[in-house]
């Protein structure tokens, strides 16, 4: 059995994981700041303009975050009983892509273009919203998705079948003549008119294509909806369950149940 966390690992973690106390709130919003500042710094470093001139101080900011973050990363490794468990986690997979390519980049140069990675620190204000308040677990989206799956399917089976016809259809009407060289451009046709997206590299030129594009164009709309319906039924439902839920002092996960007595992650006695 493992051993409960005593002294200065327990005291770091009430700091970390649990943030109804007054240092808990603080250390959230400092890291909450950090994020969206080094999330700022990763874009204006991206504009050639600003990074040609203010490159030098970008950096020094961003190591100064990579740094940060790092501590942090090893705050929490050390303040849970199991720190595998903690790695192969959601979020300890989102902390160590946050840090890695920096380092990385110091000794392999080709590899500059991971530093766009470091914009994944902004899934890490997920934690720091504390969704969980909200909904009925951590990952009410995820389960409301896999409570769905089989109608999410459905839906898309149907929508490529809609975009394959419809691209067929549109092919036999238009043809090469008016750009429509083939299925798969007759195809992306679809796609985008559906969405109505609209790019405009390939239209109708014919009357009944147009008539056809417009009828299209309508059902879109209803297509779009329907996944916002069949997700928001079982968030709906997600919402009215019990919303008071256990942390797990091993694994952090902080969607067991009110009533569990087992960690429903890592199966750790709550």
């Amino acid at each position: 059995m493992d051993k409960e966390l005593t002294g200065w690992r327990e005291y770091i973690h009430n700091i970390i994981f649990k943030t109804d106390t007054f240092k808990g709130k603080l250390f959230d919003a400092i890291i909450f700041c950090s994020i969206i500042i080094s999330v700022i710094t990763v874009i204006l470093e991206s504009v050639y303009s600003i990074n040609t001139q203010y490159g030098h101080i970008l950096r020094m900011i961003e190591w100064f975050f990579t740094i940060l973050f790092t501590v942090e990363y090893i705050l929490r490794l050390v303040s849970v009983k199991k720190p595998r468990v903690y790695v192969k986690s959601f979020y300890g997979v989102i902390d160590l892509i946050s840090i890695l390519p920096t380092y990385l980049s110091l000794f392999y140069l080709s590899l500059q273009s991971l530093l766009v990675f470091r914009i994944f620190r902004l899934l890490k204000l997920f934690r720091r919203l504390k969704i969980v308040r909200h909904f009925s677990g951590e990952n009410t989206l995820i389960n409301a998705l896999r409570a769905s799956k089989s109608r999410i399917i459905l839906f898309l089976t149907t929508v490529v079948s809609v975009v394959i016809i419809t691209g067929a259809i549109m092919y036999i009407i238009e043809g090469p003549v008016y750009g429509f060289t083939n299925m798969f451009v007759s195809m992306y046709w679809a796609v985008v008119t559906m969405t109505t997206v609209g790019y405009g590299d390939v239209v109708p030129r014919t009357v009944l294509g147009k008539v056809f594009a417009s009828i299209l164009m309508i059902l879109g709309y209803a297509i779009i909806a329907v996944p916002t319906g069949i997700i928001s039924a079982e968030l709906a439902k997600a919402n009215t369950k019990d919303i008071n839920k256990k942390t797990c002092n091993t694994c952090s996960t902080n969607s067991n149940d009110s009533d569990a007595t087992y960690c429903k992650t890592c199966g750790n006695k709550l």
